[in-house]
């Protein structure tokens, strides 16, 4: 005897809700149209979630091991005599019972008429490190699919005159038809020769040959914006490969960052290095130092410590709506690796200082 509960891979305390989720995946994995599918264990599922989603006859299996229902259902317990093939999964009736099978058919079968994208495209820019700061624009040349400018994306020489399509009979779509050991199942496509017009040009373009599309080579505009780090992509829709009688793809535009010899980031504020006289440790002093903005006077305070950090706000990365990070200033104190015979006497003077 055939432990439906086993089939579906459930416990016998599993809602309706649990049976169903359970009969849509093994309804997805075996499908005899799928590829790797199984029509056996299908058709056992089948039977295994018509008798366990009608509740009358879930009890009845549960207590005797089967069911009494009369009917003209076969051996799966399905009965399809009533079931119009053409009209898609809705409303589906198994048994006197009603679900719907939509979704579990529906990759089957086709989507219906769903239009035509091109391809992604990626390509790759590198940047100095200021203009990753604060942004930049790039006109870069690339070869790539696109709309033809004789015909607009028509096909059709100028002038030309339009006639219906002999593929589709002017529809725009293809009507298919599909056997398979439930029936025979219809669906529709897209004219792959008017491209879902249902017309065609009588005289085709010159320029792409009727295509509407052709390769050449097109500048593209790319706007980098400030503060973009190294390895981001910008997405720039409909910039990709064109196709005919549909929408372009994207490009993407990964971005490469060249190292700076005096300045690195962290997050949204610029870190650099400053060189510093010991005295000037000692006593303080000011130093004028670099930023991305020109010259700044940076006061050092007395005592500062070799590896301390100051900082320059408003100098760092520009985030947000005019914020901008700071600028971290690393104080590298330079000793002297030779000293002068009177500057070992005041430095020993200073260690009678206790200094």
């Amino acid at each position: 005897m055939k432990n439906y509960y086993d089939i579906l891979g459930v416990p016998k305390t599993a809602t309706e809700e649990e049976i169903k989720t359970a009969f849509r995946k093994l309804a997805h994995k075996y499908h005899p149209d799928k590829k790797g599918g199984d029509e056996k264990k299908f058709k056992e599922a089948s039977e295994a979630y018509a008798v366990l989603s009608d509740k009358k006859k879930r009890a009845e299996y549960d207590a005797y091991g089967r069911t009494f229902a009369g009917g003209g259902a076969g051996p799966g317990g399905f009965d399809f005599s009533n079931f119009n093939f053409g009209q898609g999964f809705e409303g589906f009736s198994a048994n006197g019972q009603e679900f719907d099978l939509g979704d579990i058919f529906g990759e089957f079968f086709g989507g219906g008429t769903r239009q035509r994208r091109g391809r992604d495209i990626s390509i790759d820019i590198e940047l100095p490190f200021k203009e990753s700061i604060f942004g930049t624009e790039r006109r870069v040349l690339i070869a790539k699919t696109g709309i033809c400018d004789t015909c607009s994306g028509t096909g059709a020489a100028k002038g030309a005159k339009m006639v219906s399509c002999t593929s589709c009979n002017g529809k725009g779509e293809i009507r298919e038809s599909r056997n398979t050991f439930f029936g025979t199942f219809s669906s529709t496509r897209v004219c792959p020769r008017c491209r879902g017009r249902g017309e065609m040009p009588e005289t085709a373009c010159k320029t792409c040959r009727g295509e509407g599309v052709l390769k050449r080579e097109e500048e593209i505009h790319v706007t980098v914006p400030a503060g973009i780090s190294d390895g981001e992509m910008i997405r720039m829709p409909r910039m990709g490969e064109a196709v005919a009688g549909g929408i372009a793809g994207d490009l993407y535009v990964k971005l490469h960052i060249r190292p700076d010899k005096q300045f690195a980031r962290e997050g949204n504020n610029l870190l650099t290095s400053l060189p510093i006289k010991l005295t000037d440790a000692l006593l303080g002093g000011e130093y004028r130092i670099r930023t991305f903005d020109g010259e700044e006077m940076l006061t050092v305070p007395a005592g500062v410590n070799h590896g301390e950090v100051l900082r320059v706000r408003g100098k760092g990365v520009p985030y947000g709506r005019g914020s901008r990070g700071d600028l971290l200033v690393r104080v590298d104190v330079e000793f002297p690796k030779k000293l002068s015979g009177a500057a070992r006497e005041l430095i020993e003077k200073l260690r009678g200082e206790g200094l």
